[in-house]
């Protein structure tokens, strides 16, 4: 496949142009123009890339790229290792933020809420303008049994603030970072929230308005969108999709 028809392609399906984000969404290194092989990652690292070299990938694709605020830093340090690794054996390397944490299908958040097998899906917690995460309803469960199952199938470091109610019946995912989206859940009525990571307050807030908090890790929670794109695009296209997990407690 041609990468031009890839980066078409994937603006499409992700709808990157309806985001307000702080990267860009896209092509951020050109690489060969013939495409056959991806790796697929969480985040764009040196280490992920020399693995690409070595299965002799032809392009990377990321949840988290290399270049934040539009801004093209400085390059030299760790960036200068990654872009040249990335240059000097010309792969491609695209990355899409907040698009895939959003997608209804191949997002993260909609790959959590089916792994969670939540029922009545509906788009949750607004972020610069759209709603990036998903919330509804789970099938009767304890509280015990779901803490299990995040733990044995996300995350066996997830940390939980268990203040909420015994009988869960709503749930809401905000991927990654979105410790300070959490008052969201309050007005969504929600019994239990579920993110990447837990900031200082998150506790307290729990605790004083009676949620489940569940920080089950940045990576961990965010492992799940670029895994089914990859799928997608190896159905679509019979391209050569490979996930790589480079493991990040965070």
């Amino acid at each position: 496949m041609h990468r031009d028809e890839l980066e078409k392609y994937l603006a499409a399906y992700l709808e990157v142009d309806k985001f307000k984000d702080y990267c860009p969404n896209g092509l951020q290194v050109e690489g060969r123009a013939e495409i056959r092989k991806i790796v697929t990652g969480v985040s764009a690292c040196a280490e992920l890339f020399a693995v690409a070299v070595a299965k002799g990938a032809d392009a990377v694709l990321v949840h988290h790229g290399l270049i934040w605020k539009d801004d093209r830093p400085v390059y030299r340090g760790s960036y200068k290792k990654r872009i040249k690794i990335l240059l000097q054996n010309d792969i491609s390397l695209f990355g899409f933020h907040l698009p895939l944490d959003a997608h209804p299908v191949a997002g993260n958040n909609a790959q959590l809420a089916k792994l969670l097998q939540l029922r009545n899906t509906e788009p949750f917690c607004e972020y610069n303008g759209r709603d990036i995460g998903i919330k509804g309803k789970i099938a009767r469960t304890t509280v015990e049994a779901l803490f299990a199952k995040i733990k044995n199938e996300i995350n066996p470091e997830a940390r939980i603030f268990p203040y909420g109610p015994a009988e869960i019946v709503t749930v809401g995912i905000v991927s990654g970072g979105a410790a300070r989206e959490a008052n969201q859940a309050i007005p969504a009525g929600l019994d239990v929230y579920l993110t990447g990571e837990a900031a200082e307050y998150s506790m307290n807030f729990a605790r004083e308005e009676g949620i489940h908090y569940i920080a089950a890790g940045h990576h961990a929670t965010e492992r799940f969108g670029v895994i089914a794109l990859g799928q997608h695009l190896a159905e679509k296209f019979g391209l050569d999709i490979e996930f790589v997990d480079v493991p990040n407690p965070v």
